[in-house]
């Protein structure tokens, strides 16, 4: 099956209106020129700038046709059958006497069979002609498909000057056609042309631009933020239990379904509970990290709109670019904010229509788009969205210990090019019982501020006065704490 066949299976059905909603007009023009003479019928295309023209012919314009009401009630008028693509005709659909025209042009459909498709970005079918129209969407390229568009833009490169050469990693290439997986065909080319143009060459090194494009292409306006270099984060300190499990299914998690072993569901995500400041963030992080993937974090205030629906749609929009851009990590940071249990009143029902969508995401998808849902406070959150099944493990992440702490100072010291040998680690750890490792990176800083106005190098000593002046997480929030880890305890995983 493929997009030809199958709009002549809806043309032969008797469909009078077909809607497209696409940006891949010429591919569109493509088929119809196709279908036109596998039918026998001729093939029109209106647009606003040139009129009414024969698509398959090459016929010249008609530009007296231009006008929306003109060209309909020439199509209307005429007694010669055929296929008219209307593009761009979207903003015509408000205006009562286009309606009318279409419908009527409709309805005559059994008497001389001259069928419309109105093709834009985006359409809304009118309620009088909801029943006499359709929608097609046209097929995604496949990986055969794709692997065919790198091997058609591999030759012409070749072929572009003489003697030029193309070379090509095969893991590569595979990488390449599993990337842009739900991308449109017009769009793939051009991203494989681009990666091609570069260097001649198809390498590992072209897939970070490819898949940055492939999310500028598809992300919905601010509700998801991108972040493809996760790799620094996969060897933070601590989380070794979530690291732990990471590893076990890193293999399930990115693998196609005929890839994994037989009797092995795809892992669905994770929940990392913890008190605000505690590392949660670094911690989903951490999974992307250790995956290897992008880090995709949902937004959930830019999701909110004032107009019914919208709030559902531009969640549905997310998740789509979710499983377009896997495998990969989609993180709800602080969850409770945009699906707490009491937010079904006060919103006019929005957040509960909002995890309705989500949980039947969380259900039915079979993409590699990892769940990753960070929360202060889980009694706030909906028990469907939580229970066993819907995710695969909640995580507690504590505050780091004696030994965590010690890396983290390590870590930061070498972030900042000072040499870890020269402090006293054990004793910064001792000093830094309570803080998270945001307090600790943030001891280091002031202490090489503190250096510089003295005019000397920091020290042990400079970090451990900063400590002092500093009331740690578990001082500021400690009844929080408590009651967390008391929730916490025997009902979660240690991170």
């Amino acid at each position: 099956m493929n997009d030809l066949h199958d709009l002549e299976v809806m043309l032969r059905s008797g469909t009078p209106i077909l809607l497209i909603e696409s940006l891949e007009e010429q591919r569109i023009l493509q088929l119809f020129t196709r279908l036109g003479l596998r039918l026998g019928e001729p093939v029109f295309c209106w647009t606003l700038t040139d009129g009414l023209r024969r698509a398959e012919m090459g016929g010249a314009p008609q530009r007296h046709l231009a006008d929306p009401p003109e060209v309909l009630r020439h199509i209307k008028s005429t007694s010669q059958p055929g296929i008219y693509l209307l593009l761009d005709f979207h903003p015509f659909l408000a205006d009562p006497l286009l309606v009318r025209l279409l419908k009527e042009i409709a309805q005559d459909l059994a008497e001389l069979p001259r069928r419309l498709v109105l093709v834009s970005h985006a359409l809304e079918t009118p309620p009088e002609v909801k029943h006499l129209s359709a929608r097609f969407d046209l097929r995604l390229p496949d990986r055969n498909r794709l692997l065919a568009l790198i091997r058609e833009e591999a030759q012409l490169w070749q072929h572009g000057e003489p003697g030029r050469s193309f070379r090509a990693n095969r893991d590569a290439v595979d990488r390449l056609s599993r990337n842009l997986l739900g991308v449109t065909e017009s769009d793939a080319r051009r991203l494989i042309r681009n990666a091609i143009r570069n260097d001649g060459a198809i390498t590992d090194s072209d897939m970070a631009e490819v898949t940055r494009a492939k999310y500028d292409l598809l992300s919905p306006d601010g509700a998801v933020s991108f972040e493809y270099d996760t790799v620094s984060f996969a060897d933070v300190a601590g989380l070794e239990n979530l690291k732990a499990w990471i590893d076990m299914r890193r293999a399930a998690v990115l693998g196609d379904a005929d890839e994994r072993s037989p009797g092995l569901d795809r892992p669905k995500g994770v929940m990392l509970l913890g008190v605000q400041g505690g590392g949660k963030s670094l911690a989903a992080k951490a999974v992307a990290g250790r995956l290897g993937v992008p880090l995709l974090r949902l937004d959930f205030g830019a999701l909110y709109d004032k107009y019914i629906g919208e709030s559902e749609r531009n969640l549905r929009q997310a998740l789509r670019t979710a499983d377009v851009m896997a495998p990969c990590v989609l993180w709800l940071d602080e969850v409770e904010k945009g699906l707490a249990m009491g937010g079904g009143g006060g919103d006019g029902g929005t957040s509960r229509r909002l995890l309705g969508s989500l949980l039947t995401w969380m259900a039915e998808r079979d993409s590699s788009a990892f769940l990753v849902a960070t929360s202060n406070d889980i009694s706030e959150l909906p028990p469907e969205l939580v229970r066993k099944g819907r995710l695969d493990e909640i995580f507690f992440v504590d505050l780091p210990d004696v030994d965590v702490r010690r890396e983290i100072f390590r870590i930061h010291l070498d972030r900042r090019r000072l040499d870890p040998a020269r402090f006293d680690l054990d004793r910064l750890a001792d000093a830094s019982e309570g803080f998270t490792g945001a307090g600790i990176e943030q001891a280091v800083v002031s202490a090489l501020y503190s250096a510089r106005a003295a005019a000397t190098g920091p020290t042990t000593a400079s970090v451990l006065a900063e400590l002092e002046g500093t009331q740690p997480l578990s001082v500021v929030m400690d009844a929080q704490i408590a009651r967390l880890r008391q929730w916490a305890q025997g009902r979660t995983v240690p991170a």
